[in-house]
């Protein structure tokens, strides 16, 4: 009798542990949602600007701009030098094909200073340009970790090359004294130029850098498309060059506003008023559309980038 009741109380015992686990567990695997809780990603409601968003993400926005600066130039012999070999070669090459054999005008400025103030605007745009659409390609291993404000790539990329057209600019400066151009008030105008142009490389890359990565196409396409688009900017010849029955249509390219007001401000020029309203315009508008298309693709980068 007591074998038996010892039995009797350890199979009681054992049915105890073992359902109580069970029991215990199943109302939380029966709990557990289907669908995620909280979803970390970018607002649902479009802002031309989400201004706020990435001032939050400011101090993000400096370390990537510092990191792009410091990775172009790490493990170089010449450093920053890079920067002004370039605009100045092109600027040499230019001069003895178009200024000394082509006897291109220059609107009454030495032709290697004209060269070079449009190669040195041109540099930057290009290389900003470029950067920027290939930015989100080559940030993948960020996109795809944690979320932040995708936006921030592209403007990282192009604050760092205002820090090139910043040393490009000082060379001018100094092709400036050399050739006896004076150095007026004017030239207190070059940063808002430089902005501006600045947020027309920003409203293009955006575009092209959200449009590159779902079509690898862009990037292949982006340098043959930027090298066109030198030709058809005033940069190695001034806009008089071009026919008087073509310049308003040759005027509605964003950069000839852009180059020959910055050389209007640094030679004392005359300012084409239509030229420079027309870029005004055009990059707004770019800027406008571009930050729409992005946002409007940006739920979709991590997935296939």
């Amino acid at each position: 009798m007591d074998l038996r009741r010892a039995n009797a109380l350890n199979s009681t015992r054992t049915s105890h542990v073992t359902s109580t686990p069970a029991a215990e567990s199943s109302p939380s695997v029966s709990s557990l949602p289907d669908k995620p809780l909280v979803v970390i990603g970018p607002s649902k409601s479009w802002q031309p600007v989400g201004l706020r968003e990435l001032w939050h993400h400011r101090e993000l926005l400096y370390f990537l701009a510092w990191r792009d600066l410091k990775v172009r130039y790490k493990q170089t012999l010449l450093g920053i030098i890079w920067v002004l070999l370039q605009p100045l070669l092109m600027t040499i090459i230019f001069t003895l094909i178009l200024g000394r054999l082509a006897k291109v005008p220059s609107d009454n400025v030495p032709y290697p200073l004209f060269a070079y103030s449009g190669l040195m605007l041109w540099t930057f745009f290009s290389g900003a340009v470029s950067v920027a659409g290939n930015s989100l390609v080559g940030s993948a291993h960020l996109i795809t970790k944690v979320y932040f404000p995708r936006m921030i790539i592209p403007i990282a990329s192009i604050l760092a090359r205002l820090v090139d057209l910043g040393v490009a600019f000082l060379i001018l400066v100094g092709l400036m004294v050399y050739y006896h151009v004076p150095l007026t008030a004017r030239l207190l105008l070059v940063p808002l130029f430089a902005i501006v142009l600045a947020l027309l490389a920003l409203g293009f890359g955006m575009w092209t850098s959200a449009l590159n990565v779902k079509y690898r196409d862009v990037g292949i396409a982006l340098p043959v498309l930027i090298q066109l688009w030198m030709f058809l900017s005033p940069v190695v010849y001034p806009l008089s060059f071009v026919p008087l029955q073509w310049r308003f249509i040759y005027s509605l390219n964003p950069l000839v506003g852009l180059i020959e007001g910055f050389r209007s401000v640094a030679f004392g020029g005359k300012f084409n008023w239509i030229a420079l309203m027309i870029s005004g315009v055009s990059t707004l508008a770019l800027l406008l559309y571009s930050a729409y298309i992005f946002q409007k693709r940006e739920k979709t980068f991590a997935d296939i980038v």
